[in-house]
């Protein structure tokens, strides 16, 4: 029996994933504006957040939260972190028992320090709580390239029958049961390539971009496995494989913060300037105290929250990592 999907929110990823979902199933999609529903329902597009891109003709869009849920037996939330918590509120009366959640979104709440499953067993309990993340750029899986992703659930049996819901031609799922560590490997991973694109952004070589990502792998590492990741999880797709493409790609918008940063432009101007959320910006805050709260060493993270909400420059953020004491690979720093 092929499972129908529920899709809430509009932006680059959600829409990404209902045109794959669209060629394997019947998919509706939840958006906000009128005029984006209007242009995926008759141009099968969303210039907005995916400018050029042809969607899946039989992606259906409503203003609907009930239209879109009432049918669902999958539930996808593509929704900005600091949204989440609202979104899934506003839909729980339309939601079906038992139906499964999963969340697109790769960021902590702020006030609660919470991940997104979190959100969803507080939300909607007894739900299967699930994660699909990974490095995946929306243009390039719409454009047709190869991808690959985790469908990340504690129960294997349910993440084994939606594997065949996101599989669509050259986008691959795998499935991992660790959701803690694959949650937060793409939450984590975005504050890096904040980091990275600082440095593309001042000057700096290739060289720079690789320790800047190996080094930030160790960081979260670090604080992941302390919060209850496998370690294995890190060296994967959700883990190593998110944060090599979030950090080098052009397509990047956490990197594109960071470059701009490294360009001298003052955050506040940057995320004016962008049409879609870096979930990075907000996520380093609440990285910030979990690093505190765990004991857990993060140089890197500490100078981008520093640049972004202290007002250090770039250069002075490299300085300070200059001056972290170089021991043994395997210590913090």
């Amino acid at each position: 029996m092929k499972l129908s999907v529920g899709i809430l929110g509009g932006g680059s990823w959600g829409t990404t994933m209902g045109s794959l979902t669209a060629k394997n199933t019947s998919t509706i999609l939840w958006a906000r504006n009128e005029d984006t529903v209007r242009e995926i329902n008759t141009h099968h597009t969303n210039q907005k957040y995916l400018p050029g891109a042809k969607l899946t003709p039989g992606l259906i869009a409503t203003n609907s939260t009930e239209e879109a849920m009432q049918k669902a037996d999958v539930v996808v939330m593509g929704v900005p972190c600091q949204n989440f918590r609202k979104v899934l509120t506003d839909a729980k009366p339309f939601i079906r028992p038992w139906v499964p959640i999963v969340s697109l979104s790769k960021g902590l709440e702020l006030n609660s320090r919470k991940r997104m499953t979190e959100i969803i067993e507080e939300i909607l309990p007894g739900h299967p709580a699930g994660a699909l993340t990974g490095p995946n750029l929306s243009r390039e899986i719409l454009a047709g390239q190869a991808a690959a992703s985790v469908i990340a659930m504690v129960d294997d049996n349910i993440a084994t029958h939606l594997q065949n819901v996101f599989n669509s031609g050259l986008f691959r799922v795998y499935t991992n049961d660790d959701v803690i560590g694959c949650e937060l490997g793409g939450a984590l991973k975005n504050v890096i390539a904040i980091a990275a694109g600082m440095g593309d952004g001042a000057g700096a070589g290739d060289n720079t971009r690789a320790a800047v990502i190996t080094r930030g792998l160790a960081e979260l590492s670090r604080l992941g496995t302390a919060m209850g990741g496998q370690p294995s999880t890190f060296a994967g797709l959700a883990g190593l494989g998110d944060l090599i493409a979030t950090c080098s790609s052009g397509l990047s918008r956490n990197r594109h913060v960071g470059f701009q940063l490294g360009l001298g432009k003052d955050i506040n101007t940057i995320i004016d300037e962008m049409s879609m959320v870096a979930e990075g910006v907000k996520t380093v805050e609440v990285v910030m105290d979990l690093a505190k709260a765990y004991k857990i060493e993060m140089p890197i993270t500490k100078e981008v929250y520093d640049v972004i909400y202290n007002g250090k420059t770039v250069m002075e953020a490299f300085k300070g990592l200059l001056k972290v004491r170089s021991g043994s690979e395997a210590d913090p720093g």
